[in-house]
């Protein structure tokens, strides 16, 4: 029996040895990551709030399944994959009194009666019907390709409204002519033939010949609506007035001239290289839209004023550093181009709100339109020197905005540094900041009494987000959430629960459910790491903060060593992306290098990971302190953070490396360049080389454009300071990188052979975009950069 016993504990003891990790490896660490466990994603309640929906992968099958709880069983059970269409919570667009919705589904617009739970399809064609909206009389519109059509749901009649022609509008007969010689010619035709006598006077009092109709004339069944041309350029955001008068669209015209680039793809199928588009480069012609109004009441068709716009003809401060340019500037006295979004119209249609951005991307203005002339009257403005942006802001869309009731709008802005929650009253123009403090509103939603806002906010820590709600017109502040890490929240539809998707330091998310309610519980619903995974003592890294050489503060992870190698090594990781924060409480989604650098802490290395300046989650000054100069602020925060390592961790100052990806890879570089004196080694992956080759939504608001401000991407791009590397570089790149092109890599590989540098090496990836995918490939450069500061830290 003890032998049976022994025999057992045994098998169990092997069992339980399979599952350990063991010591770190980088093999280990960059398979494929469904070793660690799949956390819950995509979560969706029901339109009853009874049930939330995810999709989740707990026994690490090819693919993830569908799961289900309740709140009254918060057990996760498997979903049938048919039950859940019928069942999950669907945006509509309400009448007034919120008894029914539209939506659209598969190209066919919906009726739903939310009493009764009746539906009721619209249409049943074969193109598609989209944007369904209710008009004040209860009539439905739509969009069927590229025109409006009315549904008059008392008499069943359907009309079209709008009248989108391609094309340019004909020259009206008797309009003066473009030329002398034009002119010319025509009245030499109606001198010489009697047809086109004839028919220039039929066009001035008859309908003429062939079933020709004048437009506001009706023959017999045949129907005439306004052309509305387009002129050759895109018609898109058509959007119609609450009471059905006034239709707004916008006409854009594509950008000419403009070079795409290529990226070629060597490992095909086919065995034959295949290029795969790509992108336009940063300074190219850009596409310009204007905006239109079609008024069906006076049957007339005038142009969006932008003349009206304050400030739109203020020239960016940085020509100043380019006199003859700024000169011809002022000359010109011209508007600046603006992107329109909107408009917005309030619930009972006397009021519309329209935002507007500069192309340039330094101003922001929330406008309120009088659409019977298309003028603009001013709600706010946002302008930044440098560029704007911040949580709910953005040059590219309308960002966190809309009605509170028919008199008050709200959105966010960073005129306190901070982006934060106003709400405007637009008929006395008042407006009400209800956020303030050096902490950001991260996300915005109404409350559907339309009584309060909620929010998720770092209000506490930078690094720690959470719930909360305050009243429509202020007040108190009211804290839901409370678990430290990050919380990101799906609200039911009801507002009664919180599906919270919640994270730690070392601890990847998981699926909590809590009460919409004041000090309620979280319950924790998912449990999805794996034993392997739980077997290795992940490191809760020190969350410190410093003074930079500019008095700001700077936050950053320590992973410590336990036992420090002779040398005492450090390595900095350089996180990606630039506006991006990484320096948190939760779980990262740089998790390899997590791991990767938790590998580098048992092998005796100090590793610092800093949020350096233009990291988001601080506010504007820290969003926009690389303006006109990237590396350098950025950079000097990467040798602040060394220092602090040296004075605090007993870091020696000549064994340091760094390392990252994507503008990690380009801060990489720059401190090779720059700070040789600090850095003996770098791994700089998928790096951005010279900016003037990056794109141009990302590159031309921190940069501007190199046509205008090459100074600003002379000091920014590596490439024009490879003749100061010393160290010991790696350079790795997907070889079909459509984000950094291979090029950048190329470029300024051809630069050290003819600098003749002998201190660096290439990886190249084959089949690897801008973030890699094969296990295999993410192993093989996570091995050589690991055996870069074996050989040259530790010696």
């Amino acid at each position: 029996m003890k032998k049976y016993i022994l025999f057992l504990l045994l098998c169990s003891s092997e069992y339980t040895f399979a599952q350990q990790i063991g010591p770190l490896t980088v093999e280990k660490i960059m398979r494929d990551p469904k070793w660690m466990g799949s956390s819950p994603t995509n979560f969706r309640w029901t339109a009853d709030s009874k049930t939330l929906y995810f999709n989740w992968n707990p026994e690490n099958k090819a693919k993830e399944a569908l799961y289900k709880i309740s709140t009254s069983n918060s057990k996760p059970v498997k979903a049938v994959d048919q039950e859940d269409e019928k069942l999950l919570h669907v945006n509509y667009v309400y009448n007034k009194d919120k008894s029914l919705g539209l939506v659209e589904k598969s190209g066919d617009i919906y009726l739903q009666n939310l009493k009764t739970k009746k539906e009721t399809r619209l249409t049943n064609t074969l193109e598609r019907e989209s944007s369904p909206v209710f008009l004040s009389n209860g009539d439905v519109v739509y969009q069927l390709g590229e025109n409006l059509f009315q549904l008059n749901r008392a008499t069943a009649e359907t009309k079209q409204i709008t009248n989108f022609v391609k094309g340019k509008a004909p020259v009206k007969t008797g309009s003066k002519p473009a030329t002398e010689q034009d002119g010319w010619l025509k009245a030499q035709q109606t001198e010489l033939f009697d047809i086109i006598k004839k028919r220039n006077t039929e066009t001035r009092g008859g309908t003429g010949r062939g079933g020709r109709i004048r437009f506001g004339v009706q023959s017999g069944d045949t129907k005439s609506l306004k052309p509305l041309y387009t002129d050759d350029r895109f018609l898109n955001n058509v959007v119609i007035s609450p009471n059905g008068r006034f239709v707004t669209y916008k006409l854009t015209a594509p950008a000419q001239n403009n070079h795409n680039t290529i990226v070629p793809n060597y490992v095909t199928a086919s065995g034959y290289t295949e290029d795969i588009p790509g992108r336009t480069k940063v300074g190219e012609n850009e596409s310009v839209s204007q905006g239109f109004i079609y008024d069906k009441q006076r049957d007339s068709i005038y142009a969006i004023q932008t003349a009206t716009i304050p400030g739109i003809k203020d020239i960016p401060d940085f020509y100043k550093e380019y006199p003859k340019v700024l000169d011809s500037l002022k000359k010109k006295n011209a508007d600046r181009l603006v992107n329109f979004f909107g408009p917005l119209w309030n619930e009972n249609g006397s009021a519309a709100v329209m935002v507007a951005t500069s192309t340039d991307n330094k101003d922001r203005w929330i406008l309120n339109l009088d659409a019977s002339t298309g003028k603009f009257n001013l709600i706010d403005r946002q302008h930044d020197e440098a560029w704007i942006g911040g949580p709910g802001i953005s040059g590219f869309f309308q960002g966190s905005t809309g009605w509170v009731d028919n008199n008050h709008f709200y959105y966010q802005s960073e005129a306190t540094g901070y982006s934060h929650l106003y709400v405007a009253d637009i008929s006395t123009g008042a407006k009400k900041q209800l956020t303030s403090g050096k902490w950001e509103v991260q996300s915005v939603q109404l409350a559907k009494d339309k009584r309060n806002f909620y929010f998720k906010s770092n209000k506490e820590h930078p690094g720690i987000t959470n719930f909360f709600s305050i009243g429509v017109n202020g007040g108190e502040l009211v804290q839901i959430t409370t678990m430290k890490g990050l919380n990101d929240i799906t609200l039911s539809p009801d507002e009664k629960y919180l599906a919270i998707n919640y994270s730690y330091l070392n601890k990847p998310g998981e699926l909590y459910i809590q009460p919409n309610k004041i000090g309620a519980k979280a319950v924790k619903v998912t449990e999805s790491t794996t034993q392997e995974f739980n077997s290795y003592k992940w490191r809760e890294p020190d969350m410190v903060s410093f003074k930079n050489r500019y008095g700001a503060d700077v936050y950053a992870r320590v992973y410590k060593s336990d036992k420090p190698h002779p040398n005492h090594p450090a390595v900095v990781f350089v996180h990606g992306a630039g506006y991006l924060q990484n320096v948190h409480f939760g779980w990262s989604t740089y998790f390899r290098e997590f791991m990767f650098n938790n590998l580098l802490a048992d092998n005796g290395y100090t590793v610092i990971d800093i949020d350096y300046t233009a990291s988001s989650g601080y506010g504007r000054d820290h969003r926009t302190g690389i303006y006109r100069h990237m590396g350098g602020k950025d950079l000097t925060d990467q040798v602040d953070g060394v220092k602090f390592l040296a004075e605090n961790y007993g870091v020696d100052l000549k064994h340091v490396g760094l390392y990252g990806g994507s503008y990690g890879g380009f801060i990489t570089l720059m401190a090779m360049f720059n700070e040789s004196n600090v850095f003996t080694s770098g791994a700089a992956l998928r790096s951005v080389t010279d900016w003037a080759h990056y794109n141009h939504g990302y590159t031309s608001n921190i940069l501007n454009e190199p046509f205008n401000d090459p100074i600003a991407y002379k000091q920014s791009s590596p490439i024009y300071f490879a003749d100061k590397l010393k160290g010991n570089l790696l350079m790795a790149h997907g070889m079909v990188d459509v984000n950094v092109h291979f090029q950048d890599i190329v470029r300024i590989t051809q630069r050290f052979i003819e600098l003749g540098k002998d201190n660096w090496e290439l990886a190249v990836y084959p089949v690897e975009d801008h973030g890699f995918i094969e296990p295999s490939s993410w192993t093989d450069e996570y091995k050589r950069i690991f055996k870069l500061y074996e050989n040259t830290l530790k010696k």
